[in-house]
């Protein structure tokens, strides 16, 4: 019997690693509010496979989050395909998503997620990344976040921190503004190799993975009793509304999701219950805004 393809080996052991980190963030992050708890829900996609979506809303701390998973399979649709450029349309998609939107300006909202595709049974990759959008210029905060993805990505190579972030501060460029989504992080995709390869890349991806909590729950700490004004919060309101335009125009897990018949709760769940979209809305009206748009149009290194 022919033995199956390294790609296809890894499917189960990453399905398994996405569904316990789901677990463990989860539980922390319900500590870390202290009121509101998550709400489960397990669905079913349409042509294969599913995921358990769970969400947290009116805490003491988050106002509104996702942490989901999915394991999904079946047939890309052409157009699909072919801008993913796969020989074969017959793909396996598992991974974590997640979107947490604190009701405090202080803290910044965060978005991670960790995911392996298989097309055929010949070609796989991995793809993910962890980002910070703050509403305050903290540099302390946004130093701590970068400092413990580089320590995290250190073992699998020097460059590899660099490299990742830069794709992060492209990725997450709102071109019709001119400006970041946030101060970035790492963000990786089309993560390919040979068996040896691929091996490590997950034990890469889980690296990530597992760096999650460390890079963010300090900061949350920190900041989530950090009295804020009434002009903090409106800020954060319409960089909410950068927020909500990158996701609806550029993400690609939102767009791969709409087109592929995915749950449509699930994929939206990273939109903020409360957006602000103001015409010509003032950005820079005190030298903290000032700092941070300065971030977002000139992304800077954090080392």
């Amino acid at each position: 019997m022919t033995e199956p393809a390294f790609c296809l080996q890894l499917k189960e052991p990453m399905a398994q690693y996405v569904a316990t980190l789901q677990n463990r963030i989860c539980q922390a992050l319900e500590q870390e509010d202290g009121v509101a708890t998550f709400v489960q829900d397990s669905w079913e996609r349409p042509g294969g496979g599913g995921g358990r979506s769970r969400a947290i809303a009116n805490g003491a701390v988050f106002e509104k989050g996702g942490v989901n998973i999915s394991t999904v399979f079946g047939t890309l649709p052409e157009g699909i395909a072919s801008k993913m450029k796969v020989a074969d349309p017959n793909f396996f998609a598992t991974g974590i998503s997640l979107v947490i939107h604190p009701a405090n300006p202080h803290v910044p909202t965060v978005h991670a997620n960790f995911r392996y595709f298989v097309s055929g049974e010949h070609d796989a990759w991995f793809g993910g990344g962890i980002d910070l959008t703050p509403y305050v210029a903290n540099e302390e905060d946004a130093r701590h976040f970068h400092a413990v993805l580089r320590e995290a990505a250190a073992p699998f190579g020097l460059d590899r921190y660099r490299k990742f972030k830069q794709w992060c501060d492209e990725y997450f460029f709102i071109r019709h503004r001119g400006e970041s989504r946030g101060i970035g992080g790492m963000f990786y995709d089309y993560l390919r190799g040979t068996p040896e390869e691929l091996a490590e890349l997950f034990k890469f991806q889980q690296a990530m993975g597992d760096s999650f909590l460390d890079a963010y729950l300090p900061i949350v700490q920190r900041r989530k009793n950090t009295p804020f004004t009434e002009r903090e919060k409106k800020f954060q309101l319409l960089r909410r509304g950068r927020y909500v335009e990158f996701n609806l125009v550029y993400d690609r897990g939102t767009l791969f999701g709409l087109e592929t018949n995915g749950r449509i709760e699930s994929i939206l769940m990273s939109l903020p219950a409360v957006v602000n979209f103001d015409y010509n809305a003032p950005m820079e009206t005190n030298n903290n805004e000032r700092t941070l748009m300065d971030w977002l149009r000139n992304p800077r290194s954090w080392e």
